[in-house]
């Protein structure tokens, strides 16, 4: 069976309903972010974080597709969501310069140059982040430490500031977050990346992370966590295709992805699509199946196929199987409703040892359940309508 064709089963099977003779398909991807933007996090109580962070990404990206013909739809939530965040919006942690791509989002699309202003404000506070020897922005103020997630909080952030002004040096600032991250975290037998990793090894007790992860000799953690690798495909897959392939930034950025496509290749789970939470440890026990880096990992390879970095005859099968194993497995219909929950998501993690990663709530939901499925499912569907 022809890949078109498979696909267009698939549709059918998820097809809801469709209005106009050119509107696409509804498929998983609008039951979920209905339900994201109408329960689970309207406009008016977002919360200036990183999963909603997540999860307004992939509004931007919807609005870019004109998903539902209706753009509009989804540059009102975003305007909505930053007017109610100004009084604690701020770039003074990675976790916090997350949500502000979202004023950048109305900078470039109103004009109005007091959203301008407010992104710069942004910039100057993320300019006075701590920063290790070697230039990486610590995940936290208090101390020295250099997380994988950081990668995507900060890359969210400095990619539509490129949009915006059209200057590579933002495209510089996140080549250097990846560059610094990946020269303490890398996993060389693997080629993924550790969660953790800090300055001095003296822990520091974020009331969050397990006590004396940091190993004396490493100063990192040694856990190759799914969501954490997660965050860093899916950023750089979106400064590849931002900055387009004249970008004197093109070669590095698609060499680092794929070495990221063919670093998670062989771990994905054949039956479910999925990827488990210690990426690398499939058969351990109690190891399990998490919906938010299949999602992640998944965006990856199709924006990589896209962007003609690996080959659809090896990665599409890779994609497809994630597409139709998530919803399969990893979204549930709440009784009496037409929406869809992201589940089999693990919770908000800090770093930790083995026992810690394999022993997070499994949880639905979260801004970065929504946000991750969301963009990944848009991606693939718009590659397969458009190919």
């Amino acid at each position: 069976m022809s890949i078109k064709k498979y696909y267009l089963i698939i549709v059918g099977s998820l097809l809801l309903h469709a209005t106009g003779i050119h509107a696409q398909p509804k498929t998983w991807v609008d039951s979920l972010e209905k339900h994201g933007r109408e329960v689970f996090m309207p406009a008016e109580k977002y919360k200036w974080d990183w999963g909603q962070a997540t999860f307004l990404h992939a509004l931007k990206q919807l609005h870019a597709e004109k998903r539902g013909n209706n753009p509009a739809l989804y540059a009102s939530y975003i305007q909505k969501a930053m007017e109610v965040s100004r009084q604690v919006a701020n770039g003074r942690h990675p976790n916090a310069v997350a949500s502000a791509h979202g004023i950048v989002f109305l900078a470039r699309t109103t004009g109005d140059s007091s959203f301008k202003r407010w992104a710069e404000s942004i910039l100057a506070d993320y300019l006075q982040i701590p920063r290790t020897f070697n230039g990486g922005v610590s995940h936290r103020a208090e101390t020295l430490e250099l997380w994988d997630d950081t990668v995507y909080m900060l890359s969210m952030f400095l990619v539509e500031m490129y949009k915006l002004t059209g200057d590579e040096k933002y495209i510089a600032y996140f080549l250097e977050q990846f560059n610094s991250h990946h020269e303490k975290l890398l996993d060389k037998s693997s080629g993924l990346w550790v969660h953790g990793w800090d300055a001095d090894s003296v822990f520091y007790d974020d009331g969050c992370s397990v006590k004396n992860w940091p190993d004396k000799q490493t100063h990192r953690n040694d856990q190759i966590w799914a969501r954490g690798n997660g965050w860093v495909g899916m950023a750089l897959a979106d400064a590849l295709e931002a900055v387009g392939p004249r970008s004197r930034f093109s070669k590095p950025l698609g060499k680092a992805l794929l070495h990221f496509i063919k670093a998670i290749e062989p771990f994905q789970n054949q039956e479910s699509g999925h990827w488990y939470q210690l990426v690398t440890l499939p058969t351990l026990r109690g190891n399990f199946l998490e919906s938010s880096s299949t999602a992640m990992f998944a965006y990856a390879i199709i924006k990589g196929i896209q962007l003609h970095v690996v080959q659809p005859k090896t990665y599409l099968p890779m994609a497809e199987k994630a597409y139709t194993g998530l919803r399969r497995l990893s979204m549930r219909n709440p009784e009496g409703t037409a929406y869809l929950v992201p589940t089999r998501v693990s919770g908000g993690t800090c770093v930790g040892d083995q026992a810690y990663y394999l022993g997070r709530k499994i949880t639905e939901g979260t801004g970065f359940g929504y946000g991750s499925m969301i963009m990944f499912g848009l991606a693939f569907e718009s590659y397969m309508f458009n190919k």
